[in-house]
């Protein structure tokens, strides 16, 4: 078990390093105080938790931030989980340390209806505290890191979601600050937990070769540097084996094994200064054979995370292709550590003055005006992805874009009035269609006029960046609510005639106030308007309620169906007297007979079922809502249907079917089996197929010991990105 004066010993050796001159008696300040707010609570391994902030102010420290941010990370927690306060923190130490512990602390006193609005205001809260300092930001992140380094002391259940949180967001927002160094470390360490075959399929590998790649990249390292001696340049030059998340990316993105992977290494080389960057790059492609298209010149063109080197593939003698990176030692440590590297190079700093450099954080806090919560946090990930395309302004002004990006996305990034007057745009001075897919170096012009008559919805599908999808959005809901809200109701009424739901039960008094509650909605116009904007899809809508509406047309068949009286012929073969349970389910006036559950609708205990006598396999059980058993009035049939109900047992497993509809994506079927396996369910069967809209259905067969059982795993598969509803199984 780790031990307090080790880590105490750790985090000061990193501030001497790392912060020379940083004053001591202050920190020992904190730490004690720290210690005393936390000294009744321990880590999960047991150990006391004084561990994780000194551990956290260590990594900060790394970063070389200054005192204040030491402080604040050394007290992260105590607003949270103590009974500290702000305006104690702000007394005993200064208003700036309580201002950045503020803005680390999470929203876990404020209810919230659903997970991801609880996480889009921790992250707006987090995002608006960023754009005044970005070292709440910094702090965050090396908290995460810390967590992750512990994450074998976390549940099976705890170690998924927080990797896939960290995979979704804060690896995703290392890298927009630049700091590589830690977005590898939390991609590698989550990698581990998500995919532990994958994992060790990778390490294993890596470490088989371990000895060949290190005398394969002792011969390229030294080539390098016997030329660049002979010409008279200092260098610093070294080899490494590429980070095991972006192989295994590499791995999945072009459905490559291990022994196919060929471009595994990148070499560094770091010089005192811009020219002789480019001087070396000329040596290299003269000891080398050029990759043609590899070329990426990033000083020329820095990335708006700052980050700045030429980037070349090369093959040597022995047919191996590897990248060859350049760069100055400044440029080296903006790579390594992004923004936080500044406050090395800061005289008197006091935290802000940096954060300019990122207008992505404004457009972020942008982007979650009038945005559903679950569209935020899933837009919020694409938005902080690394794949993006350098265009340029007729003026020359550089303006990155996520990949993909069309004129529209480029026109509400220069500005929404450009965007919303736009007309036509120009290419390289050529006239395309607004659906043009951007490329590096494009230069645009955007085509305006006064009388256009704004954004059609259509541009909604083809936009590739958040920021233009919300400010169409904006605009849809402020000029047109009259047509929104005709246009959101027949898109609703599709969608709940699709899924087979009745239109008629929104009206009832007692049900529509639930079902509005459920959906976050003052009344129906507000939902529709909402939907024809793009605030909300009608299947997402759809999809939070139907299960509430399938429940209450359950519970008035089910009523319908008791005021009925269902009889057998006295003369059947089959009549009997008794009522002993039979597979947990007892037949009215049927005695010892065989029981079925029909693969047709799935029955579990809690649904409202019945029973058909079948010739010769005894009474096959349906659940009320099934298309089988809708004609059940039927004079012709009607002596073969007969109450049952469930015996007050419920220790058997029953199997079910439920069928997902799920937008595409790579990886959907992983976090399926993920979820499933997390909450410990026996799957029997799992498939799924491909439709041509973008949509995927999905088929799980399972056991469940109850319809409670089967409803908590329905909200556990409603959580996964991606999938819009579930649907009971009726074949």
């Amino acid at each position: 078990m780790e031990t307090y004066e080790e880590h105490y010993d750790s985090m000061v050796r990193a501030i001497n390093k790392y912060m020379p001159g940083t004053d001591l008696a202050i920190v020992n300040k904190a730490v004690q105080y720290a210690n005393e707010k936390h000294k009744f609570q321990k880590r999960k391994d047991g150990s006391p938790y004084i561990i994780h902030p000194l551990a956290v102010a260590e990594i900060v420290a790394e970063l070389g931030l200054d005192t204040d941010a030491i402080l604040a990370a050394l007290l992260h927690d105590c607003i949270e989980d103590t009974d500290a306060s702000h305006d104690e923190i702000a007394k005993l130490f200064n208003p700036t340390v309580a201002e950045l512990v503020e803005g680390v602390t999470k929203l876990t006193r404020v209810e919230f209806t659903t997970h991801e609005q609880q996480q889009m205001e921790n992250l707006r809260k987090m995002f608006m505290a960023m754009s005044k300092d970005i070292r709440v930001v910094l702090i965050k992140i090396a908290d995460r890191l810390h967590n992750m380094r512990t994450m074998q002391y976390q549940t099976p259940e705890k170690q998924i979601s927080k990797c896939r949180e960290t995979m979704d967001i804060y690896a995703p927002l290392a890298h927009r600050l630049g700091m590589q160094k830690m977005k590898w470390e939390l991609e590698d360490i989550a990698l581990r937990y998500l995919d532990p075959d994958g994992y060790n399929e990778l390490m294993s590998y890596l470490n088989a070769h371990k000895e060949q790649d290190e005398a394969f990249m002792r011969t390229i390292q030294t080539t390098i540097q016997a030329r660049l001696s002979a010409m008279g340049i200092r260098n610093t030059t070294y080899g490494r084996i590429k980070h095991v998340y972006s192989i295994y990316r590499k791995m999945k993105a072009q459905n490559k094994t291990l022994e196919e992977m060929y471009d595994l290494y990148a070499f560094r080389v770091i010089v005192d200064t811009i020219p002789d960057c480019y001087n070396v790059l000329g040596h290299v492609h003269d000891l080398f054979n050029l990759v043609p298209g590899r070329f990426k010149d990033y000083i020329s063109t820095p990335k708006p995370n700052m980050y700045q080197s030429l980037h070349t593939t090369v093959i040597g003698s022995q047919g191996i292709p590897f990248e060859v990176q350049i760069r100055t030692w400044e440029m080296h440590e903006t790579a390594e550590y992004g923004i936080a590297a500044h406050w090395k190079y800061k005289q008197g700093g006091v935290g802000a003055g940096e954060e300019k450099n990122f207008e992505w954080v404004r457009r972020l806090l942008e982007s979650q005006q009038d945005t559903d919560a679950e569209d935020y946090v899933n837009s919020l990930k694409v938005d902080m992805f690394d794949d993006e395309v350098f265009v340029f302004t007729p003026k020359g002004k550089i303006v990155s874009l996520p990949a993909g990006s069309t004129p529209i996305d480029f026109a509400y990034a220069i500005h929404s009035g450009v965007g919303n007057a736009m007309v036509g745009a120009k290419v390289n001075n050529r006239i395309v269609n607004i659906d043009s897919k951007l490329k590096n170096g494009d230069i645009i012009e955007v085509l305006t006029s006064k009388s256009a008559r704004g954004p059609s919805r259509d541009w909604l599908n083809i936009c590739q960046s958040n920021q233009a999808r919300t400010k169409i959005k904006q605009w849809f809901k402020k000029e047109r609510r009259d047509e929104n809200i005709v246009h959101g109701r027949s898109s609703f009424e599709a969608e709940m005639k699709r899924m087979n739901l009745p239109m008629g039960i929104l009206s009832d008094p007692e049900i529509a106030p639930m079902l509005l509650k459920k959906l976050s909605f003052e009344d129906w116009d507000d939902l529709y308007a909402a939907i024809g904007y793009g605030g909300l899809t009608a299947a997402k809508a759809v999809g939070r309620i139907r299960d509430d509406v399938n429940r209450t047309v359950k519970v008035q068949s089910s009523e319908k169906m008791s005021s009925v009286p269902l009889k057998l012929s006295p003369d059947s073969d089959e009549a009997r007297c008794n009522r002993h349970a039979v597979n947990g389910v007892i037949v009215e006036d049927i005695d010892s007979c065989m029981i079925k559950f029909s693969k047709c609708c799935t029955p579990v205990p809690g649904d409202a079922i019945v029973g058909f006598v079948t010739k010769g396999y005894g009474v096959s059980i349906h659940r009320a809502d099934c298309p089988n058993a809708a004609h059940r009035d039927d004079p012709k049939e009607a002596a073969r249907w007969v109450r049952v109900r469930w015996a007050n047992e419920d220790s058997q497993p029953f199997e079910t079917t439920l069928e997902l509809e799920c937008l595409t994506r790579d990886g959907l079927l992983l976090d399926l089996a993920s979820t499933m396996t997390t909450a410990r369910v026996r799957v029997k069967e799992l498939n799924g197929k491909d439709l041509p809209n973008g949509h995927s259905v999905f088929t799980l067969r399972f056991e469940v010991k109850n319809v409670a059982e089967l409803d908590a795993i329905r909200n556990k598969l409603l959580s996964i990105r991606d999938v819009l509803g579930t649907r009971r199984g009726q074949n």
